[in-house]
């Protein structure tokens, strides 16, 4: 901790346009106090099973609600790596030089140990991987829930660094119909809808997208920095309820083609050798849930959720195509007394990949399930200190079992602060698909040999603290400060062999990740500044040596937003990525990425907006080259820094 502390006095942070900073409200609060803490008291965070308001969770939770999920579309409609990728501590990073693949970052460790959820359900992952953050669209999204550190006790393996929970929209006494258009300067449109109505006890939602895009490679090297792309979503929702049930049932179909490579060959489609990399995805995938509340005030939550994941994967000269069935199935009873809220269950994941058509001696395919039960314990301790604890035990069909204990504790000293720490354990069982595995197109890689490998296990704690100041000329400061650390033994990791072909193995001790995220928001009148500082320090160590693991930038961000509620927003944009190491040694220069964006509603929730990201044009090809070899079979260096440039975008979002 006390190297944590050495970087706090120099920082300073923020998580977007709407830093997401929770307000406690306590009983000597005053009438506009209330009414402020009474808003913020609506909001009931999902991730945590516990049915208390916001500002009493013991567990720290960020939200992005409406108005960040409202921005964040009016300048990526297509999908959310805009959202997440602006927030402090949260990282997207990008794995393909040419289909732009990305992967969520949580605290510096990589994708794979970040859990994506919809309505606290998996239905990302696995073989879909770095395309999932390109193909889910944000207008049918309520609020985004994060919880950072480990979160195994309720959602069990692959939950090390965090959670994403994804909550949708549902439907209200007032019906919705929302449409929204965008055109791009770098060749993409965007079309998306969404409906929702309720009469009696019957309601539905609807969510529909088409997005586009041609190939566009703005430093002119014949490589394409945005792909060729073409998806179709569909999205329906039944919603039921009766005197003590509710039940919901959606089925989501996404059908994509995406092409990146030469840009010769895109546009001509060349059949002369070329580089490229062809992916065509279709994606059908189910959820339900259903609720009942007994006559002791119980409730008793069924989940489930099935996803079929087809994926064809071209490169020159080899194909890896396959089908990922999984499924998710929950029951859990929440109870609650006067003072403590409690929630145990259990549940069954199951995965099968199918690979197809795959060479002798490389076939990838495999199914597992894992079995677990869980508890968790929510009350209060005294009128200042509330302690949540959990407890999970996984059997897995190929890594054996596991003990996952959790722990977290908010003291509320005044009206205006509070503290939490809490720390848990976690784990993540060997997967083919890794970041490393999608950087070479699944390429000469041996399969997994579950008898020589073992799961990686986790163990971190975060320590928290916020704090709001108002000032007597309407001028309000909010501040938070997070400080983490996480270790996670055992790590996989993709060797090449003297014969050139590749293979799981766990040549590193442990990685260790620890730093410090700190946020402060400024509000006076019409103006709002939010500035941001992530440092985030990832070792390998090895024998009791150590290295930086790269591809971890610490990062500075600035917004300054003027805003008339219904009327206009400007937001002018900054963020600072410092320089980082790579995968030879060597480390990456410094930059900076602008952005500008504004917005003018007119009628009744109808709006034109116009943005210009990333007007500095920063690019990764200004710096230096993305490849070697010949453009025909190019090797790509790690991607540190932007590929698209400036980028302009603008459009209509229409309410009816």
């Amino acid at each position: 901790m006390p190297l944590l502390l050495r970087h706090l006095l120099p920082v300073l942070v923020l998580t977007g346009f709407s830093i997401p900073l929770p307000v406690y409200a306590q009983e000597t609060a005053t009438d506009e106090e209330a009414e402020h803490h009474e808003e913020i008291e609506q909001i009931v965070v999902t991730s945590t099973r516990s049915p208390r308001s916001f500002s009493e969770q013991p567990t720290r939770v960020q939200i992005f609600g409406s108005e960040e999920l409202n921005e964040k579309a009016s300048m990526k409609p297509g999908d959310i790596r805009m959202l997440l990728n602006e927030s402090t501590g949260i990282q997207v990073q990008q794995t393909s030089a040419t289909s732009f693949n990305s992967s969520i970052r949580i605290q510096g460790l990589d994708g794979r140990y970040t859990q994506l959820l919809r309505d606290s359900m998996p239905l990302y992952g696995g073989f879909s991987g770095g395309l999932s953050l390109l193909q889910i669209a944000p207008l049918d999204l309520q609020r985004v829930e994060v919880i950072k550190g480990a979160s195994s006790t309720l959602y069990g393996g692959g939950a090390i660094a965090g959670l994403v929970n994804l909550i949708t929209k549902t439907p209200s006494d007032e019906p919705e119909a929302s449409l929204l258009l965008n055109a791009t300067s770098a060749g993409g449109q965007d079309l998306s809808g969404f409906f929702s109505g309720q009469r009696g006890n019957t309601g539905g939602t609807l969510f529909t997208s088409y997005n586009r895009s041609d190939a566009y490679d703005p430093a002119d090297i014949g490589l394409s920095a945005i792909p060729e792309v073409e998806r179709w979503t569909v999205n329906p929702r039944l919603f039921l309820s009766g005197e003590r049930y509710e039940f919901n049932a959606g089925i989501n179909v996404a059908i994509e083609e995406r092409l990146g490579g030469d840009m010769n060959y895109i546009e001509n489609n060349s059949t002369a050798p070329a580089y490229f990399e062809a992916s065509e995805t279709e994606r059908v995938s189910s959820q339900l849930e259903y609720r009942y509340r007994l006559t002791s005030g119980r409730e008793l939550v069924l989940r489930n959720s099935s996803n079929h994941f087809d994926r064809d994967l071209n490169v020159p000269d080899f194909r890896f195509n396959g089908t990922q069935l999984s499924s998710f199935s929950e029951a859990h009873l929440l109870g609650s007394s006067a003072s403590t809220d409690w929630v145990m269950g259990l549940n069954l994941w199951t995965e099968d990949f199918d690979q197809e058509e795959a060479q002798p001696g490389f076939d990838q395919t495999f199914d597992h399930h894992t079995a677990g039960v869980f508890a968790q314990l929510t009350r209060p301790l005294t009128n200042r200190w509330t302690i949540e604890a959990g407890l999970r035990f996984d059997d897995t069909s190929d890594y054996g079992s596991f003990l996952l204990p959790r722990v977290s504790l908010l003291f509320a000293p005044t009206l205006d602060t509070d503290v939490r720490i809490g720390g848990g354990m976690g784990y993540k069982l060997p997967d083919l698909f890794t970041e490393d595995a999608e950087r070479l197109q699944f390429q000469n890689i041996l399969p997994l040999q579950p008898n020589q490998l073992q799961a990686e296990e986790s163990a971190g704690v975060n320590f928290d603290i916020n704090h709001t100041i108002a000032f007597n000329n309407g001028l309000s400061l909010d501040l938070n400060v997070l400080l983490f650390y996480t270790r996670v033994d055992h790590p996989l990791r993709l060797q090449q062999q003297n014969n050139g072909l590749y293979r799981f193995a766990q040549p590193v001790d442990y990685i260790d990740t620890q730093g410090a995220e700190i946020n402060a928001a400024w509000r006076w009148q019409d103006f709002k500044l939010f500035l941001g500082y992530t440092h985030t320090d990832v070792q390998e160590n090895i024998n009791s040596s150590n290295s930086d693991y790269p591809l971890v930038p610490n990062r500075l961000n600035t917004v300054l937003v003027y805003e008339v509620e219904d009327d206009l927003r400007i937001g002018l944009e900054a963020y600072y990525y410092g320089s980082q190491t790579l995968s030879d040694g060597t480390r990456s220069r410094d930059y900076w990425i602008t952005g500008l964006m504004t917005e003018k509603v007119f009628g009744e929730g109808n709006s034109f907006f116009l943005n210009f990201e990333n007007f500095t044009d920063t690019r990764q090809t200004r710096y230096g080259p993305i490849y070697s070899g010949s453009i025909s079979n190019p090797q790509f260096n790690d991607l540190y820094a932007p590929l698209d440039g400036f980028v302009i975008n603008g459009g209509v979002k229409l309410r009816f």
